[in-house]
């Protein structure tokens, strides 16, 4: 027995032990190898992300505004069918006054550093928290402000609807305050990333029979029955930092898009926008702070921040084709 002793092949207990830190210093590299490539690929995939949904969004705009002020019409055919006007019947509404404002037909209307949907009055002492999703009715601190608000209109036509030949369509686009979590403080907190601003968009259209000359109503609830395709807040796409529009006439100077100015709006030929979305990483998309400057088309937006997160603007000039002289 004693001759096979010299033959017995195993390991020692400092080779095991060896063999076991070689291990773990290949598996903790491996390790730190897959955390890398997974956080270079979730940050360029959130870039691409930001990127593409914002050329889509952009897209989306640039048709909308170069269809304001358009009209149809019905021309010679309307011989054939006298039923049909030649041309659009529906009452304008100038919107110069406070009564008429919420009823303006101007082909686009441009309200500076407002949220949501309806106009908020600056003087009022305004209270309240950022909304929770899906939550669009609650008024908001007035430091909130960070987003223009723009209310496009054209024109339309449809054979199928005997009570109303002509329609009339209102597009809005605006932003609102929103969170996930629970807090409740004011303003946007560059460190949350759970407080954001959504931006949303609006369909409305104007219900007026053909035998009825005034007395139209802007209408956005789809399950009455009076405008299938419209809908009052659509959410296009969240993370939001800031949208801002700039009306210029045929000379490349300012116009201010308010209802009251309705002379100014029909000189409109060009909007300028800028949207500004952030990366949506719960942690940041920086490991570290950074000091960045967001611009915007005029001081009084601009500012600069220390933040983690990654900031993507786009800018575009549409061209309003169909805005002319006189009413739409």
């Amino acid at each position: 027995m004693a001759r096979y002793k010299n033959n017995i092949i195993g390991f020692t207990l400092i080779e095991i032990l060896i063999g076991v830190v070689i291990s773990a210093i290949m598996m903790g590299a491996m390790f730190t190898t897959y955390t890398v490539v997974s956080n270079s690929y979730s940050q360029v995939s959130d870039v691409a992300g930001i990127s593409r949904s914002g050329r889509d969004i952009v897209t989306l705009m640039m048709r909308d505004i170069r269809l304001a002020g358009f009209k149809y019409h019905y021309g010679t055919f309307s011989n054939a069918d006298p039923a049909y006007p030649k041309r659009d019947y529906l009452e304008f509404v100038a919107g110069d006054t406070e009564s008429t404002r919420a009823d303006s037909h101007a082909p686009i209307v441009i309200y500076k550093n407002t949220l949501n949907y309806e106009e908020i009055n600056p003087e009022f002492d305004l209270s309240g928290s950022y909304v929770e999703i899906n939550d669009k009715n609650t008024k908001h601190n007035q430091g909130d402000f960070c987003c223009d608000r723009i209310h496009i209109v054209y024109g339309d036509f449809s054979e199928t609807d005997v009570n109303q030949p002509y329609k009339r369509y209102r597009i809005t686009y605006y932003a609102v305050p929103m969170q996930r979590s629970s807090s409740r403080q004011f303003g946007v907190n560059e460190e949350d990333p759970t407080k954001y601003y959504g931006l949303y968009r609006s369909k409305e259209s104007w219900i007026q029979p053909l035998d009825n000359d005034t007395g139209g109503r802007w209408v956005s609830d789809s399950e009455s029955g009076e405008c299938p395709d419209c809908y009052r807040a659509e959410l296009v796409r969240e993370y939001l930092e800031d949208m801002e529009f700039i009306a210029l006439n045929e000379n490349g100077l300012l116009v201010e898009a308010q209802p009251s100015n309705m002379e100014n709006i029909m000189s409109i030929r060009t909007v300028d926008l800028k949207l500004t979305f952030r990366s949506s990483a719960q942690k940041g998309y920086f490991k570290n702070k950074i000091n960045r400057v967001v611009k915007s088309f005029t001081n009084e937006r601009t500012k600069q921040v220390n933040t983690r997160f990654h900031r993507d603007t786009i800018f575009l000039t549409v061209h309003t084709r169909n805005i002319g002289g006189g009413d739409i």
